[in-house]
């Protein structure tokens, strides 16, 4: 039986970028310290639920930063007021399916970045930096998408990345534990790096991808899981018309779930475990991210994959 979720296999064929009209990087903390570079800001609000790797490039320009925390719809808990000219805020668009609410940020909150990262088919909104990770969504292992109207006036080398493809193929080859180790080295290797241009390798990969199918099954399979859980998870997401998530989060005091899933080959990454370093045990971050299971619902999973999840964990109630 072939193993479910975990990192994307490769996927060639020859169509075009999504984000075509983006500039292309090689990875999105980069997109971020491109962002802080090109407006000169002095100081970040970052949430306190987001991945360690956004604060790389903040301790790497010697800028200010400062945590927020957010509330149990995933949204600030902030005064804007207090943002000045020369800083900015950086918002998650958790799971890619905040996007409604990004449109009403946008009109309180000044300097505001939108870390898509999460939200590949999220539409960035206009006069605002916004940057996308497609590893996150594809069988790639570097890249970023960056939307911005201030750009760095200097010439930027062209990342190299053919070596960092040894888990795509040994998923493809062997299986997706043959490759794990790969994985976890790859992401340890795009650890301060220079801002550099997406590699071609990466590039051409992302021009392979039928973007409206993989749209059509996440939303699909996401819908699927919507409606076979709701009543077993302590959040809602339902999808608007136009999202296209990452996962299926799955809020639960069940915690053996995750490992019984595990068990049976069903792989769920935790986001972010920094986090539980940051604050206490009693915050709200702090149980999102001890708590959520974030279920595969990607394009390579039919209804099959999804009903045996459904079974594990209805199993367990």
């Amino acid at each position: 039986m072939n193993a479910i979720g975990g990192y994307f296999g490769l996927e060639l064929d020859k169509k075009n970028e999504y984000h075509s009209e983006a500039i292309r990087l090689n990875t999105g903390r980069n997109a971020l310290e491109y962002i802080l570079i090109s407006r000169f800001y002095k100081k970040i609000y970052l949430p306190y639920y987001t991945c360690e790797s956004l604060v790389e490039p903040v301790r790497k320009l010697g800028l200010l930063h400062e945590f927020y925390f957010i509330n149990e719809k995933f949204e600030p808990i902030f005064d804007f007021s207090l943002i000045k000219e020369d800083e900015c805020f950086l918002y998650t668009n958790y799971f890619g399916l905040k996007d409604d609410f990004i449109y009403t940020l946008k009109m309180k909150c000044a300097n505001l970045i939108i870390d898509n990262a999460q939200a590949f088919y999220a539409e960035p909104l206009e006069h605002t930096d916004t940057f996308y990770s497609p590893r996150k969504f594809f069988g790639v292992a570097d890249g970023a998408y960056l939307y911005t109207t201030k750009i760095i006036q200097r010439e930027l080398e062209q990342d190299i990345s053919y070596g960092r493809f040894a888990h795509l193929l040994r998923r493809i080859d062997v299986n997706a534990e043959n490759g794990y180790s790969f994985f976890i080295n790859n992401d340890k290797s795009l650890s301060n790096m220079p801002i550099l241009r997406m590699s071609k390798l990466t590039q051409r990969m992302l021009s392979s991808i039928d973007y409206e199918d993989v749209a059509a099954c996440r939303r699909e399979n996401y819908n699927y899981l919507y409606i076979a859980l709701k009543d077993l998870n302590k959040i809602d997401f339902k999808l608007n018309l136009d999202q296209v998530p990452m996962v299926y989060p799955f809020y639960t005091d069940n915690l053996t779930i995750r490992r019984i899933l595990v068990e049976n080959r069903v792989y769920t990454a935790q986001y972010w475990s920094n986090v539980l370093d940051w604050v206490e045990e009693d915050y709200i971050e702090y149980k999102f991210t001890t708590n959520i299971i974030h279920l595969p619902i990607d394009q390579r999973y039919s209804e099959n994959d999804l009903r045996k999840i459904v079974t594990i964990i209805s199993e367990q109630y």
